[in-house]
């Protein structure tokens, strides 16, 4: 016996997230429409929601439902430094740390050639933009010690230098592979504190 097709299609649909399997969405799907059809009304209409008001900060591409987030018009921030993440989670972990008082870019993802994804998916062109704006001088790179963030901190760091832009790795007191909003915030501390200098113009 086949699934309706509404079904089919919501356990389809529960499969684009991570980590989540055939056998874990159809799970997912029987206990929303099944146990808790309110949670599974609340679900729609949150996603809705954000999908409808959730955009990009202008100036650090973060998710925001303003033009520029609050952090980015926070005037206690340190508008000379720019710490460079991969992800919102990797910036709210930064915060979590209180190791760091400038602002931030994140660049929604990292390099990964293998998967298609080049400097321009990662708006390193925006990156540069902000980086150059007369105001920064300092640009932390703070993408996860995997394969992929590695080589984005170095295309990244050659990019800024050749800019005359005075560039910075966190040091490694992060584990190698590790990702920054699994690392807890003592060590990621450590790590900002230690960072390295990129380039000669660091």
């Amino acid at each position: 016996m086949k699934n309706p097709s509404s079904l089919e299609e919501l356990i389809d649909a529960l499969r684009c997230l991570p980590g989540v399997g055939p056998k874990s969405a159809q799970r997912m799907a029987y206990h929303l429409l099944q146990r808790d059809h309110a949670g599974a009304g609340r679900l729609a209409r949150a996603l809705g929601g954000a999908l409808d008001l959730i955009r990009h900060c202008e100036r650090c591409n973060t998710f925001t439902e303003e033009t520029v987030c609050g952090l980015c018009r926070s005037p206690r921030r340190d508008e000379r430094q720019l710490c460079v993440v991969e992800t919102p989670a990797d910036m709210l972990m930064m915060e979590q740390a209180a190791c760091y008082q400038g602002l931030y870019f994140v660049l929604m993802g990292r390099l990964s050639p293998l998967d298609g994804i080049g400097p321009k998916d990662i708006h390193l062109d925006r990156l540069l933009a902000r980086a150059t704006d007369g105001v920064v001088k300092e640009v932390i790179v703070a993408t996860n010690f995997t394969v992929e963030g590695e080589a984005t901190a170095h295309y990244a760091g050659e990019m800024l230098v050749a800019r005359g832009i005075k560039v910075s790795r966190i040091a490694r007191g992060l584990p190698v592979g590790g990702e920054l909003e699994h690392v807890d915030s003592g060590t990621l501390a450590q790590a900002v504190f230690e960072r390295r200098a990129i380039g000669p113009a660091a």
